[in-house]
């Protein structure tokens, strides 16, 4: 290896102690001096080592309860001047300045602290870690001459390479740690700012953080860390990876349990089928959908998984072939039987049941997914020059906030089958038309450029009769034309969210055609 340096004095002060013990260790036995603060301090001479307090090496107590400890020349000096000047050499011995060459620090946990529910606003402040990034972005900059260590995933390979090199680490390996710090400062200063952009004002230090709901950040930062690579983008000649948020929820927290490596289609895909079975499965009933690239070619609930299943793939079989398939609750060992049918490229779910898995088992390329529901987040769309940033589309909609404007009102089950078809159209590409009966979709006209010719779609592509089914409508009807077509298609009654100049006359037509029809009030386009 490239540029060894030997390692002669560390100094730690770590808030994840996990793994420290080890790792000072295998430094303490290449006679390397350990210095360390407070709680680290403790950790490690409970472990038997001998360790030199910080305020030793300053000449100056820690203070302010801690607030001030490692904020001082004889840290900073021996980490920054660049071993071999002659000037800096010289500075240094003048000031008694002994060399630091390695810093192994995490920072204080804010974000953790941050999530706590009703964190008190003085208790949040104080989890600001100043120390900390101080120490990791004077050693990164004098990488050269310095390893700075930030990620306890880190040690295992860090001691290996010390081991094989008696207490050196190569630049290559110095380097790789200096960019990892400068990322974890950059991560940790935006969730700092991006929690107290969410604070209207500054309450009293003993009062709750009131953070602020809504709020659309004056500045946006977004700073993820690269959870995988992947093969290729939409298509192979893109380059693509999976960033995620540590979280350990969602499509991008999931643990894959069999099959081939996830495609970026095959994420994207698994995101939309898993949101719509979570949706569809509110009320606690068994919820599936199928989806193909990215919108649904069928969705349903049912007593069991397996009718589920089965309703939802009878809306459009020929579509579901190569789909995803986003399950509200553990596949069990009949619905696996089922599924394994089809050929499907991934299965989204809370859990399998050991017969489910022993089922799947035998398509080892089906990629099976587990993942627990992640929080609505802000939507991120990229344009040309900048970003878009909006709310996550959370629009509800029940019984009592629909206006029935026909003279017919729908009766007890196509309204039950008008919010399952409602709740499926927001999932679909605008424009969307979605046919329904009985907690099925048995039609979907999506992204379509006109209305009417959604609702034809729809029509068309339906397998099962679309006599004395539903219709809902992600947008109102410019012209009474869309009403018609779902009429001719079979549909006894309309969902839609009203508004448009030609309401009247569409209202009209829904009268003269024998339909019911209610209004939302609220649209949900998807571009």
């Amino acid at each position: 290896m490239s540029g060894e340096k030997k390692i002669r004095r560390a100094l730690l002060s770590v808030t994840d102690k996990s793994g420290l013990v080890e790792f000072a260790h295998v430094l303490a036995g290449f006679g390397v001096e350990l210095v360390s603060t407070g709680g680290s301090a403790r950790t490690l001479r409970e472990a038997g080592l001998a360790v030199r307090d910080i305020s030793d090496l300053t000449g100056f107590p820690e203070m302010l309860d801690g607030r001030v400890k490692t904020l001082h020349p004889r840290v900073h000096g021996g980490l920054l001047y660049i071993r071999g000047n002659p000037a800096h050499e010289a500075a240094v011995a003048g000031h008694g300045i002994a060399p630091i060459d390695m810093v192994v620090v995490n920072l204080y946990a804010f974000g953790k602290t941050a999530a706590q529910p009703g964190v008190a606003f003085g208790h949040l402040i104080e989890n600001i870690d100043i120390g900390g990034p101080s120490m990791v972005r004077s050693a990164a900059k004098n990488f050269e001459d310095v390893a700075v260590v930030t990620r306890v995933g880190d040690y295992p390979a860090l001691i290996e390479e010390l081991k094989g090199s008696s207490g050196a680490l190569s630049r290559e390996t110095r380097w790789r740690l200096a960019k990892q710090a400068f990322s974890t400062t950059a991560a940790y200063d935006a969730a700092i700012a991006n929690t107290l952009d969410r604070l209207p004002e500054a309450p009293d230090p003993e009062s709750a953080a009131a953070f602020g709901c809504g709020i659309l950040p004056p500045t946006l930062r977004i700073v993820l860390p690269m959870a995988q690579p992947l093969r290729y983008g939409e298509n192979p000649h893109q380059r693509a990876a999976l960033y995620a948020d540590g979280s350990g929820l969602g499509v991008a927290g999931a643990t894959q349990l069999q099959g081939k490596e996830l495609s970026f289609n095959n994420l994207v895909d698994l995101d939309a089928c898993w949101e719509l079975a979570q949706e569809l499965g509110e009320a606690g009933e068994p919820a599936v959908a199928i989806v193909k690239h990215t919108n649904p070619c069928g969705a349903a609930t049912g007593t069991t998984l397996v009718e589920a299943y089965r309703k939802a793939l009878a809306c459009d079989p020929v579509s579901a072939f190569g789909g995803v398939v986003g399950i509200n609750r553990p596949v069990d060992g009949e619905a696996a039987e089922e599924i394994a049918k089809l050929f499907v490229e991934a299965i989204a779910a809370p859990g399998f049941t050991p017969e489910a898995l022993s089922r799947f088992s035998a398509r080892k390329n089906l990629r099976l997914v587990e993942l627990r529901p992640a929080p609505p987040r802000p939507v991120v769309k990229h344009v040309s020059g900048g970003l878009l940033l909006q709310d996550a589309d959370t629009g509800r909609i029940t019984e009592s906030e629909l206006k029935v404007v026909t003279w017919r009102p729908p009766t007890a089950g196509e309204l039950r089958s008008l919010l399952f078809a409602w709740r499926v159209a927001k999932h679909v590409k605008s424009n969307a038309i979605v046919y329904a009966r009985d907690g099925q979709t048995l039609g979907v006209g999506a992204g379509q450029m006109s209305r009417v010719d959604a609702a034809r779609f729809g029509a068309m592509k339906a397998v099962l009769p679309l006599k004395g089914s539903v219709a809902a409508s992600d947008a109102f009807f410019p012209f009474p034309d869309g009403l018609e077509a779902i009429a001719e298609a079979g549909a006894t009654a309309v969902i839609q969210p009203g508004g448009s100049v030609r309401d009247e006359d569409v209202i009209a037509a829904a009268d003269r055609l024998g339909l019911a029809m209610v209004f939302t009030g609220i649209r949900h386009f998807r571009h």
